[in-house]
């Protein structure tokens, strides 16, 4: 992992919202990619607490923890799923 380093981030305009592009040592220190989901949990003197958001790996483990089954002769059928 990247050694991380302070770093002055500069605030962008990104539609109606604001942004910042995180640095590579940050990302790498956090374990981010691309699609990756995190929480602002806390504002401390001007200073975020951010958290990596892990949602789907926990509701994937939910579900696996079920130890559900298909039938052997089971297909799956993308379109016949996504017909409304």
């Amino acid at each position: 992992m990247g050694v991380m380093q302070e770093a002055t981030l500069r605030v962008s305009k990104w539609g109606d919202s604001l942004a910042v592009r995180l640095p590579k040592a940050l990302v790498e220190k956090m374990g981010l990619k691309a699609g990756d989901e995190i929480n602002i949990v806390d504002v401390v003197e001007r200073t975020l607490v951010v958290q990596k958001e892990e949602r789907r790996k926990a509701a994937l483990g939910r579900l696996a923890s079920h130890n559900w089954t298909l039938p052997p002769d089971y297909k799956f059928d993308r379109d016949e799923a996504n017909e409304r």
